[in-house]
């Protein structure tokens, strides 16, 4: 058997600075911080009817057995340890002592059974299921407590990608809840979980509030890892406020309505630099950015179509104009920042006007409207189809945009009604995790784009794999294969630009684009 966390982890006394922001909690007024959200949340059920502000907000209050590091590698949250056995079927967490439930109760591995059980309940419509129930990689086939704070998870085949999976935001990082969380039929109440804030006051449409969890168990680590490490909260109550608009947003932000606003366009991080009292944070992303096909079309089935609008972008000034110079293009599906990011991923579509053209009239197309959906809550998707739909006037092709809320556009991605569509992806921290999300049968999963049955059999073996050089070929044959099946067009990862008030330290951005208010505090002055 060996461990999977290799990291030492010091049990050491935290910093100073942590010490005196714990301190403050204790006098004076309630301490608040007020986020712009471009949306209200969905549900407030891990990986259950949500996006990825439903993601960002739930992982405030849910905490899994692993999470990803800083770093993008998976580290252990709940669990002290992880063993996996040498024909890598079984996974033993043992977790960590004196963690309590925000109800008081101490967490037990029969809460971690019980949890995933709910996940694997077909009823409870998890995102995620796929992924466990023999569909994906593996099978969980059986979840065991042998003692107390032990749990055994046993799996019917290898899987590489299993802890990276669990770790996922869009699986609500397969928090663990407690049974409470659900009433007796089986409907969901509210999460009752471990994480360093507790469910608040939720007015749809305008606010939904996090209130700090005053016996929340740490981990021992000096300071917040990710989304793991230590995550103490100093703050009292953090507001998530909806703001659709982002010009609204950012004059929320200068008028003092809100304190933080996670995610700004290339273009307001321009301006709002240069503003006295604003601080930027930025931090190069794993978000899969680009335009869907839906191949089974009858008009964009055809290849050539699809590799003509592929050859017809200007992508560096695309995303030159997407990112305000910040990111870089990139047509890969693998993240320019992922250690499997090689010579071969790097290669690219062409811009060929002349072969594009060459293309569309070899398939008879002639003008024909195709409708190319987007949405203004996401200004980069927005963005992202207009200049398509003006690059792609050069050779005729007819992009007739479709604006839809973001909400119904959601619903056309999960049951593939559409023809184009301007889309990001969350990140995926692994290789085969970036494939497997546009990668599947569209039979049993619609929003799948990619269902080529060659690249199905070379992602299982990349998803079994874990010797990093055979992994790196199978991700190099995927990438060729995508190039000329052109499912979709990936053309760029963004940069999280975070915009903060002074007088709020410990706000970062990082890779995951999600905002993290544990480690969070109020100068003395802003209090």
């Amino acid at each position: 058997m060996h461990h999977y966390v290799k990291k030492a982890l010091y049990f050491g006394v935290p910093t100073l600075s942590l010490c005196l922001a714990a301190l403050t909690l204790q006098a004076g007024e309630p301490s608040l911080i007020k986020v712009g959200f471009n949306g209200d949340i969905r549900s407030t059920e891990p990986g259950v009817n949500r996006d990825e502000n439903s993601d960002a907000f739930i992982m405030h209050i849910v905490e899994g057995l692993v999470a990803y590091r800083e770093d993008a590698s998976v580290g252990p949250m709940l669990a002290k340890d992880v063993t996996i056995s040498d024909d890598g079927l079984t996974y033993t967490f043992t977790l960590r002592e004196g963690v309590k439930f925000q109800n008081g109760k101490p967490l037990t591995a029969e809460d971690v059974k019980w949890t995933w059980q709910h996940y694997l309940d077909p009823k409870t419509q998890w995102r995620c299921l796929p992924e466990f129930d023999g569909r994906g990689v593996s099978k969980i086939l059986d979840i065991s407590v042998p003692e107390p704070l032990k749990v055994v998870f046993r799996i019917d085949k290898p899987n590489g990608v299993l802890l990276a999976t669990m770790s996922r935001p869009d699986c609500g990082g397969s928090g663990i809840v407690h049974p409470d969380s659900v009433a007796a039929d089986g409907t969901w109440i509210a999460p009752i979980g471990t994480g360093p804030f507790t469910l608040g006051q939720w007015k749809q449409g305008q606010y939904v509030e996090l209130n700090r969890f005053k016996d929340y168990t740490p981990r021992a680590e000096a300071k917040p890892d990710g989304f793991t490490g230590n995550k103490q909260a100093f703050v009292d109550r953090v507001r998530f406020v909806v703001i659709p608009d982002a010009a609204s947003a950012k004059a929320a932000l200068l008028s003092g309505g809100v304190d933080v606003l996670p995610d700004v366009t290339a273009m307001d991080e321009a301006e709002l630099k240069n503003v006295p009292g604003m601080q930027v944070r930025t931090s190069p992303v794993m978000t899969l950015g680009g335009l869907l096909f839906q191949t089974r079309d009858p008009l964009l089935g055809d290849v050539r179509i699809r590799r003509a609008v592929a050859l017809s972008l200007d992508y560096s000034q695309m995303v030159a104009t997407l990112s305000n110079g910040l990111s870089t293009v990139n047509n890969s599906i693998i993240p320019t920042t992922s250690a499997y990011y090689d010579a071969t991923a790097h290669t690219g579509y062409p811009y060929d006007l002349d072969e594009a053209r060459r293309l569309l009239k070899a398939a008879g197309y002639h003008g024909q409207p195709i409708k190319l959906i987007v949405n203004k809550r996401y200004p980069q998707m927005f963005d992202m189809g207009v200049l398509s739909q003006a690059m792609l006037q050069a050779v005729g092709v007819n992009i007739v945009l479709e604006t839809l809320e973001w909400g119904a556009q959601l619903e056309r991605y999960q049951s593939g009604n559409f023809q184009m569509m301007a889309f990001s992806y969350s990140p995926r921290f692994d290789a085969a995790l970036s494939y497997e999300s546009v990668t599947g049968n569209k039979d049993k999963e619609p929003r799948k784009v990619w269902d080529n049955p060659k690249a199905l059999v070379l992602l299982r073996e990349a998803q079994s794999e874990s010797v990093a050089p055979k992994r790196q070929a199978l991700f190099d044959q995927l990438h060729t294969l995508m190039l000329a099946d052109v499912p979709m067009v990936m053309i760029y990862n963004g940069t999280s630009i975070g915009v903060v008030k002074a007088g709020i330290e410990g706000y970062r951005s990082w890779p995951i684009s999600k905002p993290r208010l544990w480690g969070v505090s109020l100068a003395a002055t802003s209090k």
